[in-house]
């Protein structure tokens, strides 16, 4: 039960750490009983579910194509199982609204599982536009895949489960980790965290904007227009700075949680994709795509090797730490 680049640190307790990711990660009535109003169904049975109603998931069935020959060149052979994604297909609250922003859902990494909804208004069990539901899926399960991917070392503190080594980021016994957080209002990014979110979502904006192209798949107006330009990484600085008044949410959304989940929409996009996006250019100084490769590859699989030396030579030694660390941090380099 553990994902491709998961290890388990300290031998005494490597039984009974494997024991406790096990119990996690067998059943999902945990995760589930966190939205009470909202069923949800394996995305194979949902998949299955469009299939009988008429409505076809090629979208999703042929970005997934692409994904694997894609990611297995960046390391990731093997992808998140799709039994282990949860789907919410319908909501009991009024007015609720799924996608990539709903509240609370994404890769819960203890548990080995990715928690959706479908994108769209959640009232009849299916989506109410099924070719951009489909890529807003293609989008999740794609992001999902790069973080169930990524290096992840565990220990046991006592009874507690402790997560020492994420992708490139490193966190100590006491909580801190190796890079600091971002300054409010920062138009670029020097946290990890955010990098690390920021290269996962490009990179699966980039996969579901290619399948968008190839069945000529376009939505311009009002909701529908920016899920669209959300998922296929279209969206703009227009776009975000329209959105920020809730009058304008308000006026754009159906309903009061459509408009909610356009705030986190753009919130997101403000505070991960462009942070990122300007990080890549001050950094990468013109080889953005190259650098970007660099972190996903390091993030798979750890290890700094790779994404020191493309740093080291384009702005000198130590540049890893010169970006990232952490004035807080133990002073003992990562490995």
């Amino acid at each position: 039960m553990l994902a491709p680049h998961e290890h388990l640190s300290g031998e005494a307790d490597a039984v009974a750490l494997a024991a406790k990711l096990a119990e996690l990660r067998r059943d999902a009535t945990d995760l589930a009983s966190r939205h009470p109003q909202v069923t949800f169904r394996p995305l194979s049975r949902v998949l299955t579910d469009w299939s009988a109603a008429g409505l076809h998931t090629r979208p999703f069935r042929d970005g997934l194509a692409l994904l694997r020959p894609r990611y297995a060149a960046l390391g990731l052979g093997r992808l998140l199982p799709i039994d282990r994604v949860m789907v919410g297909v319908r909501s009991e609250r009024e007015g609720a609204y799924g996608g990539f922003h709903h509240p609370d859902q994404g890769y819960r990494h203890l548990h080995m599982r990715a928690l959706v909804t479908v994108s769209g208004p959640l009232t009849s069990g299916l989506p109410m536009d099924p070719d951009l539901a489909s890529l807003d899926l293609l989008r999740a399960y794609a992001h999902d895949c790069l973080h169930y991917g990524s290096f992840r070392s565990y220990r046991l503190r006592g009874d507690e489960i402790v997560r020492t080594q994420y992708g490139v980021n490193f966190r100590r016994h006491d909580g801190r980790t190796y890079s600091a957080p971002d300054l409010d209002g920062s138009p670029t990014t020097r946290n990890l965290g955010v990098v690390m979110e920021g290269a996962c979502d490009r990179e699966a904006r980039a996969v579901t904007r290619r399948i968008a192209r190839r069945m000529a798949i376009v939505r311009t107006e009002g909701m529908s227009g920016y899920v669209f330009r959300d998922v296929t990484g279209m969206l703009t600085t227009a776009d975000t700075a329209a959105l920020a008044p809730s009058m304008y949410r308000a006026a754009s959304a159906p309903t009061e949680p459509a408009a909610s989940f356009l705030e986190s929409m753009r919130t997101y996009q403000e505070s991960v994709n462009a942070r990122y996006g300007r990080f890549l250019t001050d950094v990468g100084r013109g080889e953005a795509a190259g650098l970007h490769a660099v972190l996903l590859r390091a993030m798979l699989s750890g290890s700094l090797a790779g994404l020191s030396a493309w740093l080291d030579r384009r702005h000198g030694p130590h540049s890893f730490a010169a970006l990232f660390l952490n004035p807080g941090y133990p002073a003992r380099s990562p490995k």
